[in-house]
């Protein structure tokens, strides 16, 4: 297992991931040290872990050799101009913790394949009475991820505070229309 622990939001709805009935993998969106990934991993799901640090997918890819763990690394810079690093790709789940690049959503919701999850968790604009992360452009702004999803099933939706630390932060778990539920 990962140094740190997975994200309680993960930990509570692991068998929603578990689950899934895709050959499709799951993708650990700018996944760093991979603790949310490997918790899925060690579960024997098949994730792909994306990051765009050599050094943190190295160690990650160590892991999954030494524990015999399914999954692949994957070194990208998701924030490049003009460049969907996403494209013809199709994941059964997206996961994204602690992360934040709004010109990425519209690739990551054309990745998940139908009735696939996106498990996404990060900051609000309240967190800048906490600290760090406060430049706005990292920050979520009231109702943001909700109306990203929009259309798609809620599964779990949350804003606000939580201690131990204090953060603010916003959280979404959202399944993907299925191809008969958009007719």
């Amino acid at each position: 297992m990962a140094e740190q622990k997975a994200a309680q939001l993960l930990l509570d709805h692991l068998d929603l991931l578990t689950s899934l009935e895709s050959a499709k993998p799951v993708l650990d969106l700018a996944c760093g040290d991979g603790r949310n990934g490997l918790l899925l991993a060690e579960s024997g799901v098949d994730v792909v872990f994306a990051d765009k640090s050599e050094s943190a997918l190295a160690e990650v890819d160590t892991h999954l050799i030494a524990a015999s763990l399914p999954g692949s690394c994957w070194e990208v810079d998701l924030e490049v101009a003009d460049i969907n690093p996403l494209a013809e790709r199709q994941f059964s789940a997206i996961l994204g913790f602690r992360y934040l690049h709004r010109p990425l959503f519209p690739a990551l919701i054309a990745a998940t394949m139908p009735t696939g999850l996106v498990v996404y968790e990060t900051f609000t604009t309240e967190n800048r009475h906490f600290g760090r992360p406060n430049n706005p452009d990292f920050l979520l702004r009231p109702g943001e991820l909700e109306a990203i999803f929009h259309g798609w099933e809620i599964i779990h939706s949350f804003e606000g505070i939580f201690k131990n630390p204090e953060r603010a932060v916003a959280q979404i778990i959202a399944r993907k229309p299925g191809i008969a539920d958009t007719l």
